[in-house]
């Protein structure tokens, strides 16, 4: 994360996830480095968590509005802040982001290094349930 995160994620401003991992089928694909299509309507299971080196919280985005039942967060620590929920899509090609809250104190530095010498990642899931 730190090279595809150099930068702290300013608040209202969206969490990259720039590296793809396994996938399948053709229904959730990346727009950019931050911005998830969700192309058919329906319920997808969302799971993110990202290591950041302050107390903050993030959300989810839909259609670039905020998910309020969404919002996870830590008061204090340099743990990850880890979200789960059920997303349920009303249009097709729905864009779906994690965001540093606006009205938030502070930006989030993604933490470099945790536990040991290798740059630590931050993973988002997403998948279709119905």
């Amino acid at each position: 994360m730190p090279p595809d995160n150099a930068a702290t994620v300013a608040v209202g401003t969206d969490v990259s996830f720039p590296q793809d991992g396994p996938s399948g089928g053709s229904a959730i694909f990346r727009t950019g480095p931050s911005t998830f299509n969700l192309s058919l309507i329906g319920a997808y299971e969302v799971l993110f968590q990202v290591g950041v080196s302050e107390a903050g919280q993030l959300i989810l985005t839909l259609n670039d509005a905020d998910l309020a039942y969404t919002v996870v967060g830590r008061a204090t620590g340099t743990s990850q802040i880890v979200g789960l929920a059920i997303v349920r899509t009303t249009v097709i090609n729905s864009l779906l982001t994690v965001r540093n809250p606006a009205g938030n104190s502070t930006a989030l530095t993604i933490t470099p290094l945790a536990g040991g010498t290798r740059p630590v990642s931050a993973h988002l899931v997403i998948t279709q349930i119905a």
